[in-house]
C-alpha cells in the first residue's frame, strides 16, 4: 500500500538533496519518478530541482490553482513514485490531493519542505501534512551552536533579523539562516 511521506526540516538541511538522491534511486532500478516544485521558487531556474552540493534535475511545477491528482493522473504512464521540493508551498486541498494519489493510485508520495516560517508558524502545506501524512521524517541540521536547528531567521540587507512581513519569501543563505529554538528566541527577541 502506498504511502503519503513528508520530510520536513528548516533551511538547509538537505531535503532537495535527499530528493534527488531518492528519485535517482528509484530509476537506477529502473522505475520511473515524477519531479514536482513551487513554480513561484526559480532560484535554480524554472521547473528546476537544485541542492546546494551542486546535483539538480527537471521537474514539473506546481502553483496554487494546480491540482495535484490531475497533474499526476496526467503523467502516470511509467510513474512508481511522486517527489515534492517545496511542499510547504502547498495548499490544504493539493495535500488531500496527494493523500487520494497514495490511496486511490496507490503510487508512494514524498513531500519535502519546511516546517515553520521566520516567525515560527507553520506553512498551511505543512500544517496538512502533519496532520495527514502516514510516514512523518524529521531532515536536521545544525545551529552555529551544535544543537539541532529548528527554527529559521530572515534577514534585511544589513543582517539584521526580521519579524514581520510576508510569509514567503523566496531566499537562500543571503536571506535565511537555521537556528535552535534558543538562539531563535535571542535573534528575534521571543
Amino acid at each position: 500500500m502506498a504511502k503519503l511521506y513528508f520530510h520536513y526540516s528548516t533551511m538547509n538541511a538537505g531535503k532537495s538533496t535527499l530528493l534527488l538522491q531518492a528519485s535517482y534511486n528509484y530509476r537506477e532500478r529502473g522505475m520511473g519518478t515524477l519531479l514536482l516544485t513551487a513554480a513561484l521558487d526559480s532560484r535554480a531556474g524554472q521547473g528546476r530541482i537544485a541542492s546546494r552540493i551542486g546535483i539538480a534535475d527537471e521537474a514539473l511545477t506546481f502553483s496554487a490553482e494546480s491540482d495535484m491528482f490531475a497533474l499526476v493522473s496526467q503523467h502516470r504512464a511509467g510513474c512508481d513514485c511522486v517527489f515534492i521540493d517545496e511542499a510547504q508551498f502547498l495548499s490544504r486541498d493539493q495535500v488531500w490531493q496527494l493523500a487520494r494519489i497514495a490511496d486511490d493510485l496507490n503510487i508512494p508520495v514524498m513531500c519535502y519542505g519546511l516546517r515553520v516560517d521566520f516567525r515560527g508558524e507553520l506553512f498551511p502545506g505543512s500544517a496538512a501534512l502533519l496532520a495527514l501524512a502516514d510516514d512523518l521524517r524529521e531532515v536536521r541540521t545544525i545551529c552555529h551552536c551544535g544543537r539541532k536547528a529548528t527554527m529559521v531567521i530572515r534577514r534585511d540587507e544589513s543582517g539584521h533579523p526580521i519579524t514581520e512581513g510576508a510569509q514567503v519569501q523566496v531566499g537562500g543563505n543571503e536571506v535565511y539562516v537555521s537556528l535552535c529554538r534558543r538562539h531563535w528566541r535571542e535573534a528575534t527577541g521571543g
